[in-house]
């Protein structure tokens, strides 16, 4: 997914009301948390009302939560001087025609009976919340994610994988670096190189670069990928006996999260946002996924959503999961 900051098409000058005092301080605290700077006033003024005007359907939405109407929160976070039209614009439609098809898929095991909760992360298998910035490349943390995971369970180590590398390197297996790109294209990349490079020799820069892997600097390769079942059973059991499980969701709907489950209509074939299903659970009867995002420590619930399960495949989360095989 691309995120970056543009000043839409607005031909008319906007002016802005005088701002209240709490209003003045959400604006400037807003700017100073997430280095916002804006070319001309005029754009200022653009975002600031932006700003204002989530702010109050902010305020509206968490009214409902706080009366069980709905069941997650809404609030400021590095989004919130876009509007909803102008994110999903840099949302990064998935092409599943253009998936190849692996030869084995995953299907739930007769007779074993999952866990009610699975959480990797207290298992030690997840890497700290990274955040891919102006840079439309969520395909390549889903894919460390679930690497760095497998290689955890394997040898005892967690290491944290280089995303650069895939955006510099796999274009030969079909990735178009921060313009997009496919968890399946840079686990065949992987493989077809021998090896992925560490984020501490091969670190994050949020933009195209020319490819600098080092097979010495290389923390361990893939001899292919698996799907999952696409349905939230199949999904589970991967999650329970698997690992940390790349998928595909519908994202636009996710800007303003800050907590709770989430739970609102969204396509389940329309995927255009890769990211990585660490574990699931339940809270007060409703079922939920725990999915790492790659949007900042400071994102959602300390990087994560929950989102919900088994509701109709809402988001389409279990429509393209895969994970790589070791």
């Amino acid at each position: 997914m691309r995120i970056f900051v543009i000043l839409a098409v607005i031909v008319a000058v906007t002016h802005c009301l005088p701002l209240s005092d709490l209003e003045a301080s959400q604006w400037n605290d807003f700017k100073s948390k997430h280095g916002k700077t804006y070319a001309t006033p005029e754009e200022e003024n653009v975002r600031q009302n932006i700003f204002l005007q989530n702010l109050k359907e902010f305020e509206e939405h968490n009214a409902k939560y706080k009366a069980g109407l709905v069941s997650y929160t809404k609030g400021v976070n590095q989004f919130a001087d876009i509007t909803d039209e102008e994110f999903a614009k840099f949302l990064s439609p998935f092409n599943l025609s253009k998936m190849a098809i692996p030869e084995k898929m995953y299907v739930p095991p007769v007779g074993v009976e999952d866990p009610a909760a699975v959480d990797w992360r207290l298992n030690g298998a997840v890497t700290r919340v990274k955040n891919q910035g102006n840079c439309g490349s969520c395909w390549s943390f889903s894919t460390t994610g679930a690497l760095e995971g497998q290689l955890f369970i394997k040898t005892g180590k967690l290491v944290s994988l280089s995303e650069q590398n895939l955006i510099d390197c796999s274009g030969i297996a079909g990735n178009y670096g921060c313009f997009g790109g496919l968890p399946s294209w840079a686990f065949q990349y992987i493989r077809e190189n021998g090896g992925i490079d560490t984020e501490a020799s091969y670190p994050y820069e949020a933009q195209d670069g020319k490819c600098r892997y080092k097979a010495k600097n290389s923390a361990g390769t893939v001899k292919g990928y698996q799907s999952v079942q696409p349905n939230e059973d199949a999904l589970k059991s991967a999650v329970a006996n698997i690992g940390p499980i790349s998928v595909g969701i519908a994202a636009a709907g996710i800007k303003s999260y800050t907590g709770g489950i989430y739970d609102e209509p969204c396509p389940s074939h329309f995927l255009d946002h890769a990211v990585l299903v660490v574990g699931y659970g339940s809270f007060e009867g409703r079922e939920y996924w725990i999915v790492k995002n790659s949007w900042g420590g400071d994102y959602g619930e300390s990087g994560y959503i929950r989102m919900s399960r088994n509701r109709n495949n809402e988001c389409g989360i279990a429509t393209a999961p895969l994970y790589p095989i070791l």
